[in-house]
């Protein structure tokens, strides 16, 4: 059987506190249930009037996960480069992508939450052209090349990296619908991935929003269709907090829900208007939400 949607989860992030093993045991439920892929969050701290929370260091885990795991892709949904040097960003990177064994996907972006680049002395100010003078630097070393760039925000001289990038460097993927960050990065990536807040967790509003990408494509002279499309959803498994709690809690959009066979359905419709890959943020996630799950990949709605 062949699946018309590539499907795969995020660990969790700051749901609530899980250490390492508990991590690790999710991750394998991950793979052993026959998801096609593994993600982690990138982020440092989050705040709130109600609590002050945060999750593991990603790229730590990511070496982690590259070690605990043998099939599944892995990556982080998706990096902030402004929390890193990004010529030591690609290393990290080439690093991981070995111990995986060409495993990763770099998900890349601009990083949003204010609170946490405060809290941790990193500039904020002009995000998005930070950001394009580290993605230049990121994708020319991991495409093997000697590098020396003197920008704005970021210098590099005569740097490179040994050992060697794997042929081809790892997949590279951007996470963002800013008009600046989609016209720097669209010409070079091979992925583009959406979150589920930004249309609605619906696959009208992806489809609205993949148009808009498509649109850029065109503007930076690229085929739409050589881009492969991503995005997250939002799912409830049993013994999630429901949607109007979510929504009361973090206005979150409503959840997808039902059975393993209606969500089969619900994830079947992303595929129908272009998403080649879901990434399944669900509540509760533990290994038990995880093999619950894992009967929506042989569901008929996804299978021909």
């Amino acid at each position: 059987m062949t699946r018309s949607l590539a499907v795969g989860v995020q660990l969790p992030e700051v749901e609530r506190h899980v250490p390492w093993r508990e991590m690790r045991d999710i991750a394998r439920a991950v793979e052993d249930g026959g998801f096609d892929s593994l993600w982690v969050g990138d982020h440092l701290l989050y705040r709130s009037a109600e609590e002050v929370n945060g999750p593991w260091e990603a790229w730590a885990t990511l070496a982690a996960l590259a070690e605990a795991t043998e099939r599944v892709t892995i990556g982080p949904l998706v990096a902030a480069t402004a929390f890193h040097n990004p010529a030591v960003l690609a290393k990290t990177a080439a690093t991981i992508d070995e111990i995986s064994d060409g495993r990763l996907v770099l998900g890349l972006g601009a990083g949003w939450n204010r609170d946490e680049f405060d809290a941790f002395g990193i500039p904020f100010d002009h995000r998005a052209s930070r950001f394009a003078e580290a993605f230049d630097i990121v994708r020319r070393l991991l495409a093997g090349e000697v590098v020396s760039f003197d920008g704005r925000f970021h210098a590099v001289t005569d740097c490179e990296l040994v050992p060697r990038p794997r042929p081809g460097g790892p997949s590279l993927m951007i996470g963002s619908q800013g008009p600046i960050v989609l016209r720097t990065t669209l010409p070079h990536v091979d992925a583009w991935n959406g979150w589920y807040a930004w249309f609605g967790n619906t696959p009208a509003g992806a489809a609205s929003l993949l148009t808009s990408v498509d649109e850029a494509c065109v503007e930076v002279g690229r085929d739409p269709g050589t881009l492969r499309k991503t995005v997250s959803v939002l799912v409830e498994a049993p013994g999630g907090v429901g949607n109007i709690e979510r929504a009361k809690r973090w206005d979150d959009p409503p959840a997808v829900t039902g059975p393993p066979a209606a969500i089969a359905e619900q994830l079947s419709r992303f595929a129908e208007v272009g998403v080649d890959e879901v990434q399944l943020v669900v509540d509760p996630i533990t290994t038990g939400s995880v093999a619950w799950l894992s009967d929506v990949l042989t569901s008929p709605a996804l299978t021909r």
